[in-house]
């Protein structure tokens, strides 16, 4: 059996930016992907804190140092800058690996700082 788990998590970011013009997806600075295990074009969902939306999109990574997390494309209309979200990466592994799992969960404070 295959199941699909929680991997990585970046918890209670701060929007910097929505940009509706751009083509789609969620910009992350890179430094913050790397510590919750997050890869290039991975698939995510963004929960949105502040009023309960929740979206389902891939990564780009942004600057690194940056704290840059930017909703970007139609999702920026559900999402405003300053709005505090949880972004939550998964993978489907055997039953073996999900057992085995310990998810890369960080904390972030509200200029995006790691703080756990």
């Amino acid at each position: 059996m295959l199941r699909e788990m929680l991997i990585g998590k970046l918890h209670r970011g701060v929007v910097t930016e929505c940009r509706l013009d751009y083509e789609g997806s969620l910009t992350v600075d890179q430094d913050l992907l790397d510590a919750a295990g997050i890869l290039l074009h991975q698939k995510v969902q963004v929960l949105d804190i502040n009023n309960g939306n929740r979206i389902e999109t891939y990564v780009i990574p942004g600057e690194r140092g940056s704290r840059h997390l930017m909703v970007n494309g139609a999702a920026a209309r559900l999402f405003h800058k300053g709005d505090r979200v949880i972004v939550c990466a998964f993978g489907i592994m055997d039953d073996a690996e999900a057992r085995a799992l310990h998810p890369q969960v960080i904390l972030l404070d509200e200029q995006n700082r790691r703080i756990g």
